[in-house]
């Protein structure tokens, strides 16, 4: 904690860090928020050494700049210190779990065939860029992983050499979003185009630790990602295209594939659901089923479905 922000919560909040490290969790998933939160005791309570329903709710409002996830985050934060600061014997105001809320209400775009057709194509038209002179070869491979893997697209883009065992077809993810590592065997046809990738690695990035390395040797940034992928579908689409799509969709395309797939063969997806989850990381079995909601005719005219069995578990979405 930087001296600027100390305040009577410090400690506790360095200790609460340090237990969330030893538990798998990464630092900075709650540092900034509780470095900030700091700063706001400083400033409002600076005597005040309990967390008190009026000091937390006067944390817990949203910013004019802030995105609902973002707050999302930053109460989060706070709440799992009040939980913390309660199981060490600390009297504390606990936020209520329904102040976090659930899901976003924001739905995917789930992208037709024919859309990732012409998407993958204009990838692998691209041309080299005098300011990232290798994406043209990076860009094609790694929006194929993220979508046949089923990838977050962090994970592929800081995806490491070592961890693409090229022998045997899998990638080895490492701690994501919901602190689990996994395995992730590939198809042949991806196991193929990263060996084939891989050759030219070996020429224009050797000495990088990362798959999908820059010009400096380090992961590209998210927002690198964003502007290729953008700049795709642009080419797909053309300018006046006012659908808002992510590289994130690409991995919700994933997951709604492989339930059709499972549906069309007569599958119980209750059963099969597990696997799916395993496979894409999820903490929980109800983030995996939150992708039922894309296909609800689907479902509907399934007669291996038991609905009621997922009814509490799909959360409601608006278009």
């Amino acid at each position: 904690m930087k001296k600027d922000c100390t305040s009577l919560f410090t400690t506790y909040i360095n200790e609460m860090l340090n237990f969330k490290v030893h538990l798998g969790y990464e630092r900075k998933t709650y540092e900034g928020f509780l470095n900030d939160f700091s700063r706001y005791c400083v400033q409002h309570y600076p005597t005040q050494d309990r967390l008190t329903k009026e000091l937390v709710l006067g944390w817990c409002v949203q910013r004019q700049s802030e995105s609902p996830s973002g707050f999302r985050r930053r109460i989060i934060a706070v709440r799992e210190f009040g939980k913390y600061m309660e199981a060490i014997g600390e009297k504390s105001y606990i936020l209520p779990s329904c102040f976090v809320g659930g899901r976003s209400t924001f739905t995917p775009y789930i992208f037709s065939d024919e859309d990732l057709t012409e998407i993958f194509l204009e990838a692998d038209n691209m041309e080299p860029s005098l300011n990232s002179p290798n994406s043209h070869m990076i860009v094609p491979v790694l929006l194929r992983m993220i979508y046949f893997c089923g990838l977050r697209p962090n994970e592929g883009r800081e995806l490491l050499k070592k961890d693409v065992d090229l022998n045997k077809g899998v990638l080895f993810i490492r701690k994501n979003k919901s602190h689990r590592e996994r395995y992730v065997p590939m198809s042949k046809d991806m196991h193929n185009l990263c060996i084939s990738y891989n050759e030219k690695l070996r020429f224009f990035a050797p000495e990088s630790e990362f798959f999908f390395p820059n010009t400096e040797g380090i992961a590209y940034s998210a927002k690198w990602l964003t502007r290729q992928f953008l700049g795709i579908w642009k080419k797909v689409r053309g300018t006046k295209c006012t659908l808002r799509v992510r590289v994130y969709d690409l991995r919700h395309r994933f997951a709604t594939t492989v339930m059709m797939q499972w549906l069309d063969s007569g599958a119980d997806l209750y059963a099969k659901l597990p696997y799916l989850s395993t496979y894409m990381g999820h903490a929980q079995f109800s983030d995996t089923a939150y992708y039922i909601h894309l296909l609800p005719e689907k479902l509907l005219r399934s007669h291996t479905m038991d609905w009621e069995s997922f009814a509490e578990l799909i959360p409601e979405v608006e278009s």
